[in-house]
This record gives C-alpha cells, sequence and structure tokens, in this order.
C-alpha cells in the first residue's frame, strides 16, 4: 500500500468492554468512512448533538486521558490508545460510534484495536492524504517536564524519556520513527500506575475499571501482574503510545522530531496549540487543492484544558 494514499477499514469493526476511569461497560463500532472524512466520534446514546471530533482545540480534559467535547457538552474520554492505532496503522478516515462517554479499556494497551483493524483489512482509496511539516523548532515546559517539537525530513520521530521515582521503573527512554519502525511493542504496551496510587486515584473518581487486566500495577520493585512485562521498555512505550494517539488530534500525519521527558497528555496538547497558533510553524501539505474536513488552519479559539 501506498503511505501517500487516504485509508480507511475495509469492514465493520465491533468492540466492547469497560471504560477505565468510568467503570461503564462500553459497546463501540468502528465503521468505514469517505476519504476526507477524518475521524469522527458519534454517541449513539444521545439523540441530539452528539458528533465530536477528535481535534487538539476540542480536548478539554487531559488529566490521565484525553477527554475530547463538543460544543453542546457531549464527550467521549480516553480515546488516546484507538487514535494511537489508528495513527499507527495509517487509517485516515472512519466514523466511530460509541454509546458512552469512554472508550473502553480492553487490555490498556493498543493491541486488540490493531488486531480487529488488521483483520478487516485496510481499504485505499486513491485520494492524497495531507501532511504537516514542522517549519521551526517548538517547544513547551512545565517544571521540570519537557516538550519539543522540530522539524524533520521524511518521518516523524519521538524521542521519549521517562523518570520515575520508582527503583523499578525509574529512568526509562526510547526513540522510533513512527512510519518506519515496528511499531509492535508500541501497541502492545499497556498503561500502568503505581500500586501506593490506586486509592488515590480512586478517591478522585478515576480508574474505577481498572484491574491487572487492564493496567499494569507497580509495588516497590515488583509487577503485580502475573506475567510480567511484555517488553523491556513496555512503561516508556506506553507513554510513545499515547503520545501518538494524542498527535492524531492534529488530524493530519506529521513530519517532524518529537523529544520529551517526563510528559503526558496535557504536555502533549499545551505543545500542539502552542505549534497551531502561529501559522508560521507549520506547513500543511496537500497534493490537491480539496480542504480537508475540521481544519484547523485559522482557529484560534482555543478552549482551556485541565
Amino acid at each position: 500500500m501506498s503511505f501517500l494514499k487516504q485509508k480507511t477499514i475495509n469492514n465493520i469493526i465491533k468492540v466492547s468492554g469497560v471504560g477505565l476511569h468510568s467503570g461503564n461497560n462500553v459497546n463501540l463500532t468502528i465503521k468505514p468512512a469517505k476519504p476526507n472524512s477524518g475521524i469522527v466520534f458519534v454517541r449513539t446514546d444521545l439523540t441530539n448533538h452528539n458528533l465530536i471530533y477528535p481535534q487538539v482545540n476540542n480536548v478539554t480534559s487531559a488529566m490521565l486521558c484525553t477527554t475530547i467535547s463538543n460544543e453542546y457538552g457531549a464527550k467521549v474520554s480516553t480515546i488516546e490508545h484507538l487514535m494511537g492505532a489508528l495513527f499507527g496503522l495509517g487509517i485516515d478516515n472512519a466514523i466511530i460510534e460509541i454509546d458512552n462517554e469512554e472508550v473502553p479499556i480492553l487490555d490498556g494497551s493498543a493491541k486488540e484495536f490493531v488486531k480487529k483493524i488488521l483483520k478487516s483489512g485496510i481499504d485505499e482509496s486513491n485520494e492524497a492524504i495531507k501532511v504537516i511539516r514542522i517549519n521551526r523548532t517548538v517547544e513547551f515546559k512545565d517544571g521540570v517536564k519537557f516538550i519539543s517539537i522540530k522539524p524533520s525530513k521524511i518521518n516523524l520521530e519521538i524521542d521519549f524519556q521517562l523518570k520515575y521515582n520508582n527503583p523499578l521503573i525509574a529512568d526509562q527512554r526510547n526513540t522510533l520513527r513512527v512510519y518506519e519502525d515496528n511499531l509492535d511493542d508500541i501497541f502492545n504496551s499497556r498503561t500502568f500506575c503505581l500500586y501506593e496510587d490506586i486509592e488515590k486515584l480512586k478517591s478522585l473518581g478515576f480508574a474505577k475499571g481498572g484491574s491487572l487486566d487492564n493496567a499494569i500495577v507497580v509495588k516497590n520493585d515488583k509487577i503485580l501482574n502475573e506475567n510480567g512485562l511484555r517488553n523491556k521498555k513496555e512503561f516508556v512505550n506506553h507513554k510513545i503510545l499515547d503520545c501518538m494517539g494524542d498527535l492524531f488530534l492534529t488530524g493530519y500525519k506529521i513530519i517532524g522530531k518529537i523529544e520529551c521527558s517526563q510528559g503526558g497528555h496535557k504536555l502533549t496538547n499545551d505543545l500542539l496549540r502552542k505549534l497551531l497558533q502561529n501559522k508560521e510553524n507549520y506547513s500543511i501539505i496537500e497534493i490537491n487543492e480539496k480542504n480537508v474536513p475540521h481544519t484547523l488552519i485559522n482557529r484560534q479559539n482555543f478552549k482551556s484544558i485541565a
């Protein structure tokens, strides 16, 4: 298949599971979409105003997961693993129907989404993709946390570093080229937390659906999950998966290099908002003259996020 052509899925995909934070049972259906449709979420449990577009400026919370909302308050949360799967597999257009407000967590990674998408098959159109090319370096800092994006010639590179005050996780770093490297370890890496943080998370209303079936739990220097880690860098690889999913909220492939230390959903979103506020920072390469829907060009009215 050509990297330069827009793609969708061949057949309808159905997924059911529990929401990590809400604890609610969720049914999700991914349907093929025409070229230049982009990705759109449809809340099937709502009768009106139920379309929600995964865009940078529609992120209304980035605390522990990415939540997008429309102007009527309809929202979908924990979209990052599904968006990371779509981004990594090159799916440009899809309709995602969901009957609750949180994407099912499944096993805590993108593994099942990827498996079902590949089983469905990928349909390539004759329409060219649109690409954001980074023209100059943009960076964002929040205390010791740091993220930047800079020009790159032909790829999207992600260089991500974790620094945890935990003897098992400690400092971990990985670098990859999204359009060239094998992404299996990225897709298969699960979300994680420290054992001592669980009660605090639940007291804040998070992790109601969390378990050892959908998250790695680390207690001191031990992993509580029976089978341990799936790969040596699973912690930082999961952060890269999250980053990929959040980057897809630009609506485009990206040609650039991300460098991040101790980041997460909010830091990535803050960087993208800063990037897109100045058109001199980037160019959108369109091989044909058609406009992409849900474009971010010239949009300055960004919502604040948690």
